[in-house]
């Protein structure tokens, strides 16, 4: 199980789905993703009447192990006490002779809750100059559904196999079964990379209800309103990037989590809901230990949960640090990527500070 970020990497003993989970919704766009399978399929899933429930049903399990087991809770916040750079969201970036810079850790979804920043954050991104975020392609993300999926080796299974031909019978029946219950066919996803599929079940029905009604993430909105005024988007990577870090991963790992995630079902709203608190709160360092309370039977290895860290967080926080480093050396500029992407000693944090720069933590 991963344990705490740690003060060199987030492996620990084994290895945990809740832990892809929170690297996904905390790292990786899964927003992108519903879209591209909306995009392939015309999805539409059903509208909620009225506004859409932020908490998604989902209980925090967090405040119920405060009542229940104090001693367990406990146990989880002093995990996340010993996180390097775990017990805040906001960041202030300095360097001698320029206007000071912001980085915010961020969750790829469009509650309101996280749509509304820590104090002195809106303030800091109406301010900057240039506004920075992991891909500006989410300016136009139906265009950019559109230009993933003409390279088919990014989201489409290319050696003509299918993905029930990667499943033995039962878990097809499981699959077809789950996928049903969000209104797609086996049939209709068949040649999909299970990354892909998986990111359908990963999304709680709500984010799904709320991007279908043109709901912004975080990430995206910032950027969207930076540019509505004119002001300079920079993205770090290329959505392209992004798909080519989950496609390099074997696809034995992303067969186990897909199936895996099935097994979650409904308790994905719990999962949902505990992150968000624990974001809200400023405490990310606590996200990892907390999954260690809801998680079922795993078979994801230690050699798989190394693979999908190395892949999707360490390799691109070297690539956001050396890309954003031009943008910050001019000052004034607000850096929004996902949260677990500032954490650890090899996190945004630790790597803008070996780069000459002050970060401090602004909440």
């Amino acid at each position: 199980m991963i344990s705490a970020l740690g003060s060199r990497t987030m492996r620990s003993t084994k290895p945990a789905l809740g832990d892809i989970l929170l690297w996904l919704a905390t790292a990786f766009p899964l927003m992108l993703a519903i879209l591209l399978i909306a995009t392939m399929l015309t999805l539409q899933p059903a509208h909620a009447e009225g506004a859409v429930s932020d908490s998604c049903g989902g209980r925090d399990l967090m405040a119920e192990l405060q009542k229940t087991d104090p001693a367990k809770y406990a146990s989880i916040i002093a995990a996340g006490d010993k996180v390097e750079n775990g017990k805040s969201i906001f960041w202030k970036i300095e360097k001698p002779g320029l206007k000071p810079s912001w980085l915010l850790g961020t969750m790829h979804v469009s509650d309101s809750r996280v749509l509304t920043m820590p104090k002195g954050a809106t303030d800091a991104a109406a301010a900057a100059d240039a506004i920075i975020v992991e891909s500006d392609e989410i300016l136009d993300d139906k265009k950019a559904a559109l230009a993933l999926f003409s390279n088919p080796s990014l989201t489409m299974l290319t050696d003509g196999s299918t993905i029930s031909e990667h499943l033995s019978p039962e878990d097809n029946t499981r699959l077809e079964a789950g996928l049903k219950e969000r209104g797609l066919t086996l049939a209709a996803v068949s040649r999909m990379q299970p990354w892909l599929i998986s990111s359908s079940f990963e999304m709680t029905g709500c984010e799904v209800r709320r991007k279908a009604t043109g709901a912004k993430f975080l990430d995206q909105k910032l950027a969207g309103d930076a540019a509505a005024e004119g002001k300079k988007v920079v993205g770090l990577e290329t959505l392209a990037e992004q798909a080519k870090a989950m496609s390099d991963l074997p696809i034995a790992l992303h067969l186990k989590s897909l199936m895996q995630t099935l097994e979650l079902g409904n308790k994905i709203n719990d999962v949902n809901e505990t992150m968000t608190g624990l974001y809200l709160a400023g405490n990310i360092g606590a996200m990892i230990p907390m999954l260690k309370v809801i998680e079922p039977d795993q078979k994801i290895t230690d050699d798989d949960t190394a693979a999908f860290e190395q892949r999707i967080i360490l390799d691109r926080n070297k690539v956001m640090a050396e890309r954003a480093a031009p943008v910050l050396d001019k000052g004034n500029a607000f850096m929004a990527v996902g949260a677990l992407h500032l954490v650890g000693d090899q996190g945004l944090v630790t790597l803008l500070r070996k780069q000459g720069f002050t970060v401090t933590a602004a909440n």
